[in-house]
């Protein structure tokens, strides 16, 4: 295997074999802080310690049995379903527009929908946060939906203008010449063919929302409060490993979606 070429410029795996140890060990550096948590999750201690002394599942049953957490993994979950939405059907429509259009106008507007993605995060958090208090959206779902949204939208025309490059817009040119709509040509023609790309633009968009740390911390209190700002406040005033639980229950489930996302893609292109 070794022997067989890697490219079409017949560089054999072989030679290549420092580039595949370079790039396993950078990816098990950044791996690594997310495997240290697993086990400090099951630690037995009131303080994080690895290697734990003694495991336990104590502090997954602190998580489930606090009123508090599950009120913050509600918010979150509730928060994310509803930025999944927004942010897929505005990031769709943007990315097919996008496509469709001729001139200079896509990559100016392309730019200004990246702009979440260029401008740092803190300074995202600080503006939406003094907009929001002139409009009285601070610690309400409405806002830390729209925030979320702003965020989770530029991944969502990424993942969607990916899969219309390799569309045939003469399928939808058909169906409109036939006697339909656009947006029925859209929904009963385009849609179907990319709807891998928008599932897994979809589930971007939930974990964005459901990983978002920064923005909540300025937008989120109160009843409204995030999971990951309880997190923040929980590091800040007292740690224990019962964050450490919770680390491990949204990397796997990160880790499961990114996977059902890969598996449709594959069942897709059989």
């Amino acid at each position: 295997m070794l022997d067989r070429p890697a490219t079409e410029t017949q560089i054999t795996h072989g030679r290549r074999l420092w580039l595949y140890a370079l790039g396993g060990l950078v990816l098990f550096f950044l791996v690594l802080p997310s495997l240290i948590v697993v086990p400090l999750s099951f630690s037995d201690t009131r303080f994080l310690q690895f290697p734990p002394p003694a495991y336990s599942t104590r502090w997954y049953e602190a998580y489930f049995g606090s009123r508090e957490w599950r009120q913050a993994t509600w918010i979150s979950f509730a928060a994310a379903v509803l930025t999944t939405i927004v942010s897929t059907a505005l990031g769709t429509l943007a990315a097919y527009s996008l496509h469709t259009m001729s001139g200079r106008a896509p990559r100016v507007l392309y730019a200004f929908f990246m702009m979440p993605l260029i401008v740092p995060a803190i300074l995202v958090a600080i503006g939406t946060f003094l907009l929001y208090a002139q409009l009285g959206l601070n610690n309400t779902m409405a806002g830390i939906v729209l925030a979320h949204s702003t965020m989770a939208i530029p991944l969502v025309v990424i993942t969607v203008a990916s899969g219309l490059k390799s569309y045939d817009m003469n399928q939808e040119m058909v169906a409109r010449s036939l006697g339909a709509s656009r947006p029925r040509a859209f929904l009963t023609v385009t849609l179907p063919q990319i709807k891998v790309p928008v599932v897994t633009a979809a589930l971007l968009a939930f974990i964005t929302s459901l990983d978002e740390v920064t923005i909540s911390l300025f937008v989120a209190g109160g009843d409204y409060a995030t999971m990951t700002k309880r997190m923040f406040n929980a590091l800040r005033d007292e740690i224990d490993p019962t964050i450490a639980a919770i680390s491990t229950l949204l990397v796997a489930l990160s880790v499961a979606l990114l996977a059902a996302s890969q598996f449709a893609s594959r069942g897709e292109k059989r």
